[in-house]
């Protein structure tokens, strides 16, 4: 059957790559290098993102002492890099496909510049006929600025190179309306924009990663509000991704159906921004009333009712409505300093511009 030629963005998780022992399960990765090359082979542009280090490193060495958590990590994840990017290059290098090593941190997202140059990067790769196997740089990331998972790098990657599909593989077949060993909870197959799913999903996370199905679906939710399918499905389960685009129905998985309304790429770059913020603007209930309508409009300083944090004009901050939520991210005109002087005033420039401004839905 011929089928449209799509960008996709597939994650595997950690509970896909290992066994019960904790080791890597080479057969799996194998399977799943198999259906990746059968994607490719089929006319797809192919952007895999891998977790699995930590696991493939953990077997390697015997620590000569009981290592903290991080210190841990960074030693697996340096081994194991090495040892599953060499998987890759093994069983990807049988089709006569070249691979190529992405690592990154959440920083490097931090600032436009650095956000356009991994696209272009990325692009090039891909313009070559090259899969980015991308994970994140576990060796020198700091815990408080790591991602959630890859669950949330796989989001943003899939938002910046403007994929039409991000495959979201884990070990369970989705979401469920209730606890999914429970008798009579059934498969939720389809998720529409706005839908709040938020009451069926357990707050467990899986052994091996570091997220759970809650981080999949708010994930998932924010992706697939920018115009790009989302599937959550079981990667252990044979073939799943031909089976998730031959015969979709057919085959067990949540689809998130995407949004007709697709913000610009610098609105796409904010909305996963919120973790980078440098200040919060907390503003009145006019001013959030009027964010949150349906016309375009940006911020203005007449709104803010104070400032919080330092931070330079064109970093990112939070807009936090009266009750304390945040309701906004965006790009600020103004320093922190500059901002707290014009708190309330009329007639100066907005201090977040409607083109630089996500609302959160």
């Amino acid at each position: 059957m011929s089928m449209k030629k799509q960008r996709i963005v597939v994650k595997i998780g950690s509970n896909v790559l290992t066994r019960e022992d904790g080791k890597l399960d080479l057969t799996r990765i194998s399977a799943l290098t198999d259906q990746v090359a059968w994607l490719v082979s089929q006319g797809h542009e192919v952007i895999l993102v891998s977790s699995g280090a930590v696991a493939c490193g953990r077997g390697e060495v015997t620590p000569q002492h009981k290592l903290d958590p991080v210190a841990q990590r960074q030693l697996y994840s340096a081994l194991g890099q090495a040892k599953l990017i060499n998987h890759y290059y093994n069983l990807f290098r049988e089709y006569g496909l070249h691979v190529a090593q992405v690592l990154t941190m959440k920083e490097s997202f931090s600032t436009r510049n650095e956000y356009l140059n991994q696209r272009s990067c990325m692009t090039v790769m891909l313009e070559n006929g090259v899969i980015p196997i991308v994970n994140e740089n576990d060796t020198v990331s700091i815990t408080e600025l790591m991602f959630t998972d890859n669950d949330e790098l796989s989001g943003l990657i899939a938002s910046m190179m403007d994929a039409d599909l991000l495959i979201l593989l884990s070990n369970v077949d989705g979401i469920y309306d209730g606890p999914p060993q429970q008798p009579g909870s059934h498969l939720i197959s389809s998720i529409a924009p706005g839908e709040d799913v938020s009451g069926c999903i357990q707050s467990s996370k899986s052994t091996l990663g570091r997220g759970g199905m809650g981080t999949k679906s708010s994930i998932a939710r924010k992706v697939a509000d920018e115009g790009i399918r989302v599937i959550i499905a079981n990667g252990t389960r044979e073939h799943i991704l031909p089976d998730l685009l031959c015969q979709p129905a057919a085959t067990p998985h949540t689809e998130f159906t995407p949004s007709a309304n697709v913000p610009s790429g610098v609105k796409k770059w904010i909305a996963h921004s919120e973790s980078f913020a440098k200040g919060e603007l907390h503003i009145n209930s006019q001013a959030a009333s009027r964010l949150c309508s349906d016309t375009a409009t940006s911020l203005l300083m007449v709104g803010v009712t104070h400032v919080e944090g330092n931070f330079d004009e064109g970093d990112i901050v939070n807009i936090i409505d009266p009750e304390g939520h945040r309701i906004a991210v965006g790009r600020a005109c103004y320093d922190s300093d500059t901002a707290r002087s014009l708190v309330g005033m009329h007639n100066v420039r907005p201090v977040v511009h409607y083109d630089y401004l996500y609302i959160e839905t």
